[in-house]
């Protein structure tokens, strides 16, 4: 396991795939480098990608305002995605983008060790829960692996293109709130 330093330096470096070729910057994470709660997305945006920071276009402005509904901000947790480049014009990341970038993410994990992973979208929990995932049947329902209490819940952008979903996505966040008052140990504002 590298440490936080050598993980960055060797990321940011990165040419095990071909998403390399298009990136502005990698996008590597943010947040609490030892927060109980770790949000995964599946990749960056256009936005992330200029900027080098994960969720900070309007599914990020979106993802703020959920974490705020459950008293949490952006310093309480840690924020990544499964691959750290932007895919082509914001295409789903393919399996072999995602093998070739995995071992970061895992990396982050085993360095943070969260007590709550919370997988955002159907690409991250495909990948980080289980390979037949259905968003749509299985959001909002608790798995744990290897000690780590694990759900998923819509991913923004998914609630971007549509609002009906909201009702479900506040449900399920309300569920995290109680986990995290439950199992986590720091302070949250609510």
């Amino acid at each position: 396991m590298m440490d936080w330093a050598t993980l960055k330096a060797t990321c940011s470096q990165c040419h095990n795939c071909s998403l390399c070729e298009g990136r502005h910057n990698v996008v590597f994470g943010v947040g609490d480098e030892h927060a109980e709660v770790m949000f995964i997305g599946e990749g960056p945006g256009e936005h992330e990608d200029l900027q080098g920071e994960p969720f900070v276009g309007a599914a990020g402005h979106l993802l703020d305002d959920m974490l705020e509904i459950i008293g949490l901000g952006r310093t309480q947790v840690y924020i990544a995605n499964i691959v750290k480049c932007r895919p082509p014009n914001n295409r789903d990341p393919l399996n072999t983008e995602q093998d070739a970038c995995i071992g970061y993410l895992r990396n982050q994990v085993a360095l943070i060790q969260p007590k709550i992973i919370v997988c955002l979208g159907r690409i991250a929990a495909m990948r980080l829960i289980k390979p037949d995932f259905k968003i749509t049947r299985e959001h909002g329902q608790w798995t744990e692996k290897s000690g780590v209490q694990m759900m998923a819940i819509y991913h923004p952008s998914a609630l971007l293109r549509d609002p009906g979903k909201r009702p479900e996505a506040f449900e399920d966040l309300k569920q995290l709130q109680r986990a995290i008052r439950a199992i986590c140990t720091h302070t949250y504002e609510n």
